[in-house]
């Protein structure tokens, strides 16, 4: 008995594991949709997100159902309550993604000015390096992972400060429309950032049974 619910646990880590790589792939869409404007990217983006919508509610059903005839308890219980949790989290990265992808689409003759791409494309770059590396991270948890996760998100936490700082300048010359697609999408950004964090963190939690000191930033990624 024991055996099958631990190999049900390992579907549970695989399932999590490939919601992650689908949230990292609608990322990578959502990018080509902004930075390339490549509009066939959209169409894609569509379908791996009702594939990423649909391994959640996998993901849950398979959760309840071990709960309910398990009754897991310590580890094997964090394990189970940390699923569901990544599995709401990644979800939501998916959506920020399409949000990204959507706000670019709508308006892309000025979706961001000129001068503030170089400023996009390392936080892009930045948030799709950190969507590989919490793949690694639920995989193989490790210490370096989380903290290169962190490093990361420092930096895109920077990066949307300079965007939200230039835009509400006295003399920003662009107008209210370019500043609120600036502002969205920086956000969309940072917020897909502190989800990833809030994932790897819960992926620890899992494993120690302690979270790290900084989890109040978990409160506010469920926001």
């Amino acid at each position: 008995m024991r055996d099958r619910f631990h190999g049900e646990l390992s579907v549970l880590g695989e399932l999590l594991s490939s919601m992650c790589g689908m949230a990292c792939e609608e990322l990578r869409l959502a990018n080509r949709v902004f930075l390339d404007r490549d509009t066939e990217a959209a169409a894609e983006l569509a379908a791996v997100e009702a594939k990423l919508n649909a391994a959640r509610t996998t993901c849950e059903q398979t959760a309840q159902k071990l709960l309910a005839l398990q009754a897991p308890v310590a580890r094997d219980l964090r394990t189970v309550l940390a699923a569901v949790y990544c599995a709401d989290r990644l979800e939501r990265m998916g959506d920020l993604a399409k949000h990204i992808a959507d706000q670019a689409a709508r308006a892309p003759e000025f979706a961001v000015p000129g001068a503030l791409a170089g400023r996009f494309g390392e936080m892009a770059g930045l948030v799709c390096s950190m969507a590989e590396d919490l793949g690694a991270a639920i995989e193989g948890p490790t210490a370096e992972v989380f903290h290169s996760l962190a490093r990361s998100d420092q930096r895109v936490d920077a990066l949307y400060e300079e965007l939200m700082t230039l835009v509400t300048e006295p003399d920003w010359p662009h107008g209210v429309a370019p500043a609120i697609s600036v502002a969205l999408l920086a956000r969309f950004y940072e917020r897909f950032a502190d989800q990833a964090v809030s994932v790897a963190r819960r992926v620890d939690f899992a494993l120690t049974g302690e979270l790290p000191e900084s989890s109040v930033r978990d409160v506010h990624a469920s926001l």
